[in-house]
């Protein structure tokens, strides 16, 4: 189910995000340009595949986890996500990226352009 395009005339994947109000505010203060480091006890960084997973989780966990879901759209090259296989961790359309938290840097500095906000739930 992944997504391929060219932005700014590099071959891209787009990957989506759920995400809370603590981590928004975080994303929000790198200027929508990078990911916040992982907590220690969050060793994996977890970018869905498609827009319908990632708004379920949003809806779904983060407002009621947390008051307020967000779902985010980002274009990382595809040349540096290569290296991770897609995982089904539920319906075929469950299907996300592990990331190792060590790694989320470089996932950072393969983003291209800036991360959208596509979706808020309250």
């Amino acid at each position: 189910m992944i997504e391929r395009a060219v932005v700014e005339g590099v071959e891209v994947i787009w990957l989506y995000r759920p995400a809370g109000p603590a981590e928004m505010a975080l994303v929000r203060a790198s200027g929508m340009k990078r990911w916040p480091p992982r907590l220690p006890e969050q060793p994996i960084f977890y970018p869905v595949t498609n827009e319908r997973y990632a708004r379920e989780i949003a809806e779904r966990w983060n407002v009621p986890e947390s008051g307020g879901g967000f779902v985010t759209r980002f274009a990382v090259r595809a040349d540096a996500i290569a290296k991770y296989d897609e995982q089904t961790v539920g319906a075929r359309h469950h299907t996300e990226l592990w990331i190792p938290a060590e790694e989320l840097d470089a996932l950072n500095d393969a983003i291209v352009g800036v991360i959208e906000v596509i979706a808020e739930y309250a």
